[in-house]
């Protein structure tokens, strides 16, 4: 019942566009989640997170189960595809990555601009989260569906393009280097 208050009080997510702000913060959307959810969906609620650990392990939803299933797969196969590109080995361990997480991952890499290739990827992370979401607009899933939705449309809103064009060219400059120190061992 608690999430049918919840659900009720937020505001959508969908058709906004990118010059719009964000109808609701993070931080708004945690208070209101502490406020009406139990311990155990927000102990569940923790575990949210766009950046998934390399071996999964259960959290206790299903669907959040699902999400960093996903997250991990599109991320292994990015890592595939850059080591793919610097003609070096990566192996994903027992993870099978499907062909759709493959071409995706080849599609940002031929982006010229990182912020593009972000944008697909951002793109490409809410189709996934649109094919889990919830078919009932009340239940504790739709409330975890709401939360990646929201990280992942305030992480795409957080960038930068000068900060962004700095790291990237630092991190670029870095990967080079460490391929001139391996070769001159």
């Amino acid at each position: 019942m608690a999430e049918y208050y919840l659900i009720s009080q937020l505001p959508s997510l969908d058709g906004i566009s990118d010059n719009m702000p964000l109808p609701i913060t993070e931080e708004r959307f945690s208070e209101l989640c502490n406020q009406l959810l139990g311990k155990k969906t927000l102990e569940e609620m923790k575990r949210i997170t766009l950046l998934p650990e390399r071996e999964s392990e259960n959290c206790g939803s299903d669907f959040i189960d699902n999400w960093l299933d996903s997250e991990r797969r599109l991320r292994l196969a990015l890592a595939k595809v850059r080591a793919q590109r610097l003609n070096k080995s990566f192996d994903t361990g027992n993870t099978l990555i499907p062909l759709h997480y493959q071409k995706a991952a080849e599609a940002a890499m031929q982006s010229k601009d990182p912020l593009e290739a972000e944008k697909l990827l951002c793109s490409y992370r809410l189709e996934l989260l649109e094919a889990q979401r919830p078919m009932d607009g009340f239940s504790v899933d739709y409330v975890f569906y709401y939360g990646i939705k929201l990280k992942l449309i305030s992480r795409l809103r957080g960038f930068d393009t000068e900060a962004g064009e700095a790291a990237y060219k630092n991190i670029y400059n870095s990967v080079l280097m460490a391929d001139s120190l391996e070769v001159a061992k």
